[in-house]
């Protein structure tokens, strides 16, 4: 601690300011200036700190006899209480302070037992964000903002880092071996940060923040997977999201999140819809998903007032079949764009034989491994798919069995798994997943499919929704869905939910929002 404070000072004056320090005396907390001088004091018996002086001087602290947590700040020489919070279920043995990329505060509470809890600091308030298994009584732990890593010290083991940002699982990296326990082990911390000095922070994409999210999925770990927007004829307020829960069925929210129908129609992957298609002389909004127990397909429709009703079972030739677009043909029907994990990428025409729905093939071609998302570019007749560890591809639907061409590599701003795709009409952009750096690359649409710019989804924190992560579908629309909507929503699947901690769901941000930090032509 010795070394952190001394730290914080040398920065505070480097700035020109007159530096202030907490310390713990054993029954006060205590406020030193630069010189050492005590300016305020306040009787307690804390068992744990830790101090910033990046935006004030601000301290947290353990309450040893009622167990609280609380936060202090420096004010003009004095001391001033701004929160406090009851004792966390973990038996704390340390706690340490991070300030994340958006700036915001996040707390660690390290407990004996290896089961610790991080929590987002706003105000007056403390959002859990996490539990976190973390080496077993620690003497010692600091968090290097610019890195993101949690260090530290298990006395008999060594020095552990691990990923301070609750959007990323990873697995802990034993630094060094214990040459004694204790005291000795947290002063080796010390000394080792001092001897490694933080690595300068990668470029970040710019962040955009969700204004809502769906109910979580019904089922825990890799669930939620795919969504696709339904626009209402006449109020775009009453607009849906019909996203799969790739273990149950087939959900459907409103804009606030809330479910208002599940069809548990087995477990199906990627979704994806057109309106007004033209079958038996009516126009018909319909919604196809991939059923990987059958290998086919399940049709629905949606009705006028958003009532999704399953229409039928279609089977397909394919052994694995996974990802899954759709598109509207000359003939104002469907065209549905499933694939294999083998690399197959089918084009399959929807029919309507009096009251029975079919579909019949129209042209097959094969990537060298793995796809998943795809999205049909209507207006310039072409498909783009995804290989997951390759690209983007374009297919030219103009002319039948034409050759796929890679037009976009996995590379700078596209970092595999390339995952979820769609289309901007009206700006003509391409927005991809970018799973493997929780972000999203938007690019033109035509040649020579430039990158226009990349951003990534953070933490609301004065709404308490958390950031996106691992990305696999998602799905936009311009169109007026009204208030935060006016201008379209985009929504994505989000891998880890954060606030509060539970299964997967799906997040919304304004389009409005993603027009700030993309470079409009």
């Amino acid at each position: 601690m010795r070394g952190l404070l001394l730290t914080l000072a040398l920065a505070a004056a480097a700035a020109g300011a007159h530096a202030e320090r907490f310390a713990l005396a054993k029954t006060a907390l205590e406020l030193h200036d630069d010189a050492g001088r005590t300016l305020a004091r306040h009787a307690i018996r804390a068992k744990h700190m830790d101090q910033r002086a990046d935006d004030g001087v601000f301290a947290v602290l353990q309450d040893a006899d009622s167990g609280q947590i609380q936060l202090w700040r420096a004010d003009g020489g004095k001391l001033a209480r701004m929160a406090a919070w009851p004792a966390p279920a973990v038996d704390v043995a340390q706690l340490c302070l991070y300030r994340d990329p958006q700036g915001l505060l996040q707390l660690f509470l390290l407990g004996k037992e290896g089961l610790s809890e991080q929590w987002l600091i706003r105000a007056d308030q403390a959002l859990p964000v996490q539990r976190l298994a973390t080496p077993l009584d620690p003497s010692a732990c600091r968090v290097r903002d610019t890195e993101g890593l949690l260090y530290v010290a298990e006395p008999d083991v060594g020095l552990w880092a691990l990923s301070a940002n609750a959007e990323r699982v990873s697995r802990r990296l034993l630094l060094a071996d214990a040459a004694s326990g204790g005291k000795a082990l947290t002063a080796r911390l010390d000394a080792w940060l001092a001897e490694h000095p933080a690595a300068a922070p990668a470029a970040r994409p710019a962040v955009v923040l969700p204004t809502g999210q769906t109910q979580p999925v019904r089922e825990a770990g890799d669930a939620a997977d795919d969504p696709a927007i339904w626009v209402h004829p006449g109020q775009g307020a009453r607009s849906l999201i019909l996203a799969t829960d790739k273990k149950r069925g087939l959900a459907v929210y409103g804009l606030d999140g809330r479910e208002r129908q599940f069809l548990p129609v087995g477990r199906i992957n990627n979704v994806d819809l057109r309106q007004g298609l033209i079958y038996g002389g009516r126009k018909l909004d319909l919604a196809v998903a991939t059923q990987r127990d059958e290998a086919g397909l399940v049709l629905f429709a949606v009705s006028p007032a958003g009532q999704v009703s399953e229409l039928a079972r279609l089977k397909t030739t394919l052994d694995d079949i996974y990802g899954l677009c759709v598109g509207r043909n000359a003939d104002g029907g469907l065209d549905v764009f499933p694939n294999d994990k083998d690399g197959r990428v089918q084009q399959l025409r929807l029919r309507l034989a009096g009251k029975a729905w079919r579909v019949d093939a129209v042209d097959e071609f094969r990537l060298a491994s793995q796809p998943e998302g795809c999205v049909v570019d209507e207006a310039n007749r072409a498909l783009f798919v995804g290989e997951e560890k390759r690209g983007i591809w374009r297919r030219d639907l103009a002319t039948p069995g034409s050759a796929p061409q890679l037009v976009i590599e996995a590379g700078p701003g596209l970092t595999p798994d390339v995952e979820g795709l769609a289309i901007h009409p009206g700006r003509g952009w391409l927005v991809v997943s970018s799973q493997g750096s929780d972000s999203y690359a938007v690019y033109d649409i035509k040649p020579p499919f430039a990158q226009r710019g990349t951003f990534a989804i953070g933490t609301n924190a004065a709404l308490g929704i958390d950031g996106v992560s691992e990305t696999d579908g998602l799905d936009l629309t311009p169109a007026n869905l009204g208030g935060p909507y006016a201008q379209g929503v985009l929504v994505v699947q989000d891998g880890h939910k954060r606030l509060p901690h539970g299964p997967q769901n799906f997040k919304l941000v304004p389009w409005s929002a993603v027009e700030k930090v993309v470079p409009a032509r």
